[in-house]
């Protein structure tokens, strides 16, 4: 796959995730939070690493994963808040996420939400793993009951 889709998916997997660490409240999302901080070019514009996960930022807004007020510069987004759309799949259950069935309901309810997998895909720096909960996290909720019955 495209280095720059993995990066894609690595974005909007951290921006959501923050957002949904602090769920309700909105704040100041900023791309070096994300990706660490990269040195603008010889005329001082931001990285094209940094303007990609800058976009992906704009494009979860697009299309409806969250909200934000303005933009700050090429630096953040303000006043960000994830909407019910992302809230929702985001604290939802992974099927088969859980291989520990002994655990009490309320551990595995936690650990087996697309958000704690991601979040786990992410501290473990496993690029096709973030890729598939990514496109589980994206797809429509009509395209997951096909995909569950095929």
């Amino acid at each position: 796959m495209d280095l720059n889709i993995d990066d894609f998916y690595r974005d909007c997997a951290a921006a959501l995730l923050q957002l949904y660490g602090t769920f309700p409240r909105k704040m100041a999302l900023y791309v070096e939070d994300l990706i660490g901080r990269e040195e603008p070019d010889e005329f001082g514009l931001p990285s094209k690493r940094h303007l990609n996960c800058l976009g992906a930022m704009v494009w979860l807004s697009e299309e409806g994963y969250l909200r934000f007020s303005a933009t700050i510069r090429y630096e953040a987004l303000e006043q960000v808040v994830l909407t019910e759309k992302a809230f929702l799949r985001l604290s939802r259950q992974v099927p088969h996420a859980i291989e520990q069935p002994d655990l009490p309901p309320s551990v595995r309810r936690i650990k087996g939400t697309l958000a704690h997998q991601l979040n786990d895909a992410l501290q473990q720096g496993h690029s096709e793993k973030i890729s598939r909960l990514a496109r589980l996290l994206f797809e429509t909720p009509s395209a997951q009951v096909l995909s569950t019955q095929a």
